[in-house]
């Protein structure tokens, strides 16, 4: 069984990113072969000021970097659901990205990204990137939700069901990799 956790990367007041992150976490929970967690980072006040110590070193300074580190690592896979700010992501997921590194490593990450026009795929674009720097493999397949505040009724449903077929086939793919690299991290 594959556990994945799915980050919500923003904290802002009025955000949009809770019925994207809803819809994915609700379909990831039906798959019988994942064991699923959302992680909002509302939830997760982490400081901006990093330790002195590289994060590849492992030796966290503060309690909240700690119990971030424990929860990304016992996953196997990721799913980011991010905005897109400015044609870049939230600078609290940069941050907390980049607070820890031993713990992303080898696992695949897979992307939902919402907005206005383009749905966030300036933002994905770029996590994709950060993502390859942290040692993971960013699966090809991701959910982009343009016009995210009409995407969704009241219920959460997608008013496409293109969503709910894209997030399947990005499930599979995500699957793939992270039942392939778990074998190759347990090989060690």
């Amino acid at each position: 069984m594959l556990k994945v956790k799915i980050i919500l990367g923003s904290t802002r007041a009025g955000r949009q990113g809770d019925k994207p992150a809803q819809f994915v976490h609700t379909l990831a929970k039906e798959r019988a072969d994942w064991e699923v967690e959302l992680l909002d980072l509302k939830e997760w006040d982490m400081p901006l000021a990093m330790s002195a110590k590289p994060p590849k070193s492992g030796e966290y300074d503060d309690e909240m970097t700690k119990k971030w580190a424990a929860v990304i690592g016992e996953a196997d896979a990721y799913i980011i659901v991010t905005p897109e700010y400015n044609h870049g992501y939230p600078a609290v997921l940069k941050n907390a990205l980049d607070r820890i590194y031993n713990e992303w490593l080898n696992k695949p990450v897979a992307f939902v990204g919402y907005g206005a026009m383009l749905g966030g795929g300036r933002a994905v674009e770029q996590l994709r990137q950060v993502a390859i720097e942290l040692q993971m493999a960013p699966i090809r397949e991701a959910v982009f939700v343009p016009l995210v505040w009409q995407a969704f009724d009241e219920s959460g449903k997608p008013a496409n069901e293109q969503l709910t077929a894209g997030a399947q086939v990005m499930f599979a793919q995500l699957t793939w990799w992270g039942e392939a690299l778990k074998a190759a991290r347990e090989k060690k």
